[in-house]
């Protein structure tokens, strides 16, 4: 094959490669991709140098590493501090305590509604539910047909984030919370407003 010819050939590919390792999750080797994009192993070889080049001489933010035999995406290292405040915002902040029983209150009454949790609890949660939704620890789980107000549950982040598999392995707390059927007059008072029951406090966006 000429040069001319194999110039030709790699200008085809590097857009399937590109495609391909948009979404690699590991390193791939030239002949993974190779067979993949239905190319030989020296076109592949040679558009993956043509678009580390390319990437480095733009300025990208991020490059292409030939890295433990395989090629993968990486974030540009003068850039890794920016990545790094945009994932870790706001992960690394322990949960309050009002956000811990918030959530505890969820997950053994689940699906429940603010003005229930608020009841059990005694305090406004409207700030705190909202943390938790924000975390991705609590979801909506649509609608009292009753009341109409929304109902909540706890996602399967929350599983995996406390090491379990299933509801059915927390801890036996459930017997310790008030009986729900007992709060509905306090649920009354709450419902659709942003009053605090009985304490006169609230916990805020916590």
């Amino acid at each position: 094959m000429t040069e001319d010819v194999l110039e030709v050939a790699v200008a085809e590919v590097r857009p399937s490669l590109e495609a391909l390792l948009m979404i690699a999750d590991q390193p791939l080797d030239e002949s993974t991709l190779a067979a993949a994009v239905g190319a030989p192993v020296a076109e592949v070889a040679s558009a993956l140098t043509e678009l580390a080049e390319e990437y480095a001489e733009q300025g990208r933010g991020f490059e292409l590493r030939n890295v433990a035999g395989g090629w993968r995406y990486y974030t540009r290292e003068e850039f890794a501090p920016v990545v790094e405040a945009f994932v870790l915002d706001g992960q690394q902040a322990r949960l309050t305590q009002a956000a811990l029983e918030t959530l505890a209150v969820v997950a053994y009454k689940q699906p429940v509604s603010r003005a229930r949790v608020s009841a059990i609890r005694g305090v406004n949660v409207d700030g705190v539910m909202r943390t938790l939704l924000t975390r991705g620890l609590v979801e909506e789980a649509g609608e009292d047909h009753s009341t109409g107000a929304h109902l909540y549950r706890t996602t399967s982040y929350f599983l995996e984030r406390i090491g379990v598999t299933s509801l059915d392995e927390l801890p036996e707390l459930a017997p310790y919370l008030p009986d729900l059927d007992e709060l509905e007059d306090l649920e009354d008072e709450i419902g659709g407003s942003r009053a605090v029951v009985s304490t006169g406090s609230t916990d805020g966006d916590e």
